[in-house]
């Protein structure tokens, strides 16, 4: 089975994040012993990001969402690093700016969605609107429950405009949590990361989960699925997130566009040119 299917949340299904495995590898029995495979998983991440820039028949929105020290910022750096920057930014949804807050929550996403040729990574995204706000109350029930169609309908907006998504869950474990809570704590180059919002929100962890099952099993659809991928292994949630997006990418039959110039006469003038010299 390939992955976009293996880590797929089916349409219509309900999630329960207990009953599927943090630590899970699949088959593989380590990261030296998959090493190679994930090197082949970015050389194509590579190939076909610059057949999607020359094409222009697509763009691609992939979201990245999980708890605390999920592996968020290591997917971009060590996967999605593997892209052209010039065709590929980062968008991270932090707390809304007062101009951000002034508009439909739903309007920082649309003005940060890819153009066309484009891969846009959001670092967080629109779900923050029925994760944080719903756990810490931040607006009625009446108003975060009916955002799932909103997002929903968004969504399929983008998708009709030619815009692949692919929505990421990092599913570790709370006690892989707590290990890199201690990582950070004894390694300086990380004390930056360190906030005492993060250990507080261990409190609502409980609450998190349900906000995440209910917006992976309401939001994961046919033009835009969640995939959950066990992430307690950063190697292995590197592999298959590349792998996911290589076989999505594949899957669309991307071609080079034809030439714009009469290749012929380009040829002529090229060795006219170098005999000159």
């Amino acid at each position: 089975m390939n992955y976009l299917e293996r880590f797929k949340v089916a349409p219509g299904s309900k999630v329960k994040l207990r009953k599927l495995d943090p630590a899970s590898k699949d088959a593989h029995k380590s990261h030296k012993a998959a090493a190679e495979e994930i090197a082949h998983y970015q050389n194509k991440l590579r190939e076909l990001q610059d057949l999607l820039y020359a094409e222009r028949g697509h763009s691609l929105l992939i979201c990245l969402q999980a708890m605390d020290t999920g592996g968020k910022d290591g997917v971009i750096n060590h996967v999605l690093g593997a892209m052209n920057p010039q065709g590929c930014r980062v968008a991270a949804f932090k707390q809304p700016s007062a101009e951000e807050a002034a508009h439909d929550f739903l309007w920082r996403a649309h003005k940060a969605a890819p153009a066309r040729g484009e891969v846009v990574i959001f670092n967080r995204s629109h779900y923050e609107d029925v994760l944080v706000v719903r756990v810490h109350n931040l607006v009625p029930k009446a108003v975060w429950s009916r955002r799932y169609d909103e997002i929903n309908d968004f969504e399929q907006n983008l998708t009709a405009n030619g815009t692949q998504i692919l929505k990421f869950f990092l599913h570790i474990s709370k006690e892989e949590q707590l290990k890199r809570f201690k990582e950070r704590l004894d390694d300086p180059s990380k004390h930056w990361k360190i906030s005492e919002a993060d250990y507080k929100e261990r409190g609502f962890w409980d609450d998190y989960v349900a906000g995440y099952e209910e917006a992976l099993s309401r939001c994961s659809t046919k033009h835009a699925p969640w995939f959950v991928i066990p992430a307690n292994h950063k190697w292995f949630r590197n592999l298959a997130i590349a792998r996911i997006v290589v076989e999505h990418l594949e899957s669309l039959k991307m071609q080079y566009p034809k030439p714009t110039v009469d290749l012929k006469c380009i040829r002529r003038e090229y060795h006219a040119a170098a005999k000159d010299k």
